[in-house]
């Protein structure tokens, strides 16, 4: 459902604008800049962040992960039931540690730009005019002169909000993101595993469809390319690129790691 929403949030405004961008629409490039939707589309950016990235992400590491395991045992000849093993071990045990390792990643960078944005309040209450010579400088570089940099410094600094605010993004650079740490693990953890699936699904269907098992490996390389294809065209939501370029390097790139594990397989089946 989180998902789901985030991708109405996103494929919104600037969805459109930059489809219009894409297209050099200019009529649409206005429709995107109404006042109305602009007012809408800074709302909803500020009721929370967008888990798009990590769904998008964590799936398409699933995928190419599971998949790499999956050619890697049929190139070693080995039973069907080893793909399962190590499969779902892959599911499991890459899907937590990708999951844990962007809550980790979430989580110290939220707590930085907090622990940021409370020297820089420090700073503008007990030494002012320190940071006021920080906001000149950086409207200085922004062009201001004169009266204009008067002006824009005497904005900024009379509002203790927009001060702290516009130090955080002119002098540091960060952004102060709404996401939890949280939900973007669990929204990684949910697309490793589910799309991380797909590969596995004709082993597991063979284990209840007898005849399956003798093109497993076909259904299962069919059923991942399409995979590979579709999430890398999902990708939009995050670049904003072109959705068959995208989906088209993503299925290249997945079919590479998949033919590498092939090939260690199939070289090292005399191992086992």
């Amino acid at each position: 459902m989180r998902f789901l929403m985030s991708l109405k949030r996103v494929d919104g405004r600037l969805s459109m604008a930059r489809s219009a961008f894409g297209s050099h629409d200019v009529k649409a490039t206005k429709e995107a800049h109404k006042i109305g939707k602009i007012k809408a589309s800074m709302e909803s950016h500020q009721t929370g962040g967008s888990y798009v990235g990590d769904f998008v992400y964590g799936a398409m590491d699933g995928a190419v992960t599971t998949f790499a395991v999956v050619s890697g045992v049929a190139g070693a000849g080995l039973a069907p039931g080893i793909v399962i093993i190590l499969g779902f071990a892959n599911l499991l045990g890459d899907g937590f540690s990708m999951a844990v390792g962007n809550y980790l990643s979430t989580k110290s960078e939220n707590e930085f730009i907090a622990q940021e944005r409370k020297r820089e309040e420090w700073e503008v209450e007990h030494y002012p005019k320190g940071e006021v010579a920080e906001v000149v400088e950086i409207y200085r570089k922004k062009g201001f002169t004169g009266r204009n940099l008067d002006a824009a410094v005497r904005t900024v600094s009379s509002d203790r909000k927009v001060w702290v605010d516009t130090m955080m993004l002119e002098e540091l650079g960060l952004l102060e993101a709404k996401n939890s740490p949280l939900r973007k693990g669990i929204t990684t953890f949910i697309a490793f595993v589910v799309v991380g699936f797909i590969p596995l699904a004709s082993y597991a269907l063979s284990y209840v469809v007898e005849p399956v098992k003798a093109f497993a490996y076909e259904l299962s390389l069919a059923l991942t390319f399409v995979t590979f294809f579709l999430v890398g065209s999902a990708k939009i939501y995050v670049t904003g690129k072109n959705w068959f370029k995208s989906g088209l390097e993503t299925l290249v790139i997945g079919s590479i790691a998949a033919g590498l594990a092939y090939a260690a397989g199939y070289l090292l089946r005399g191992v086992v």
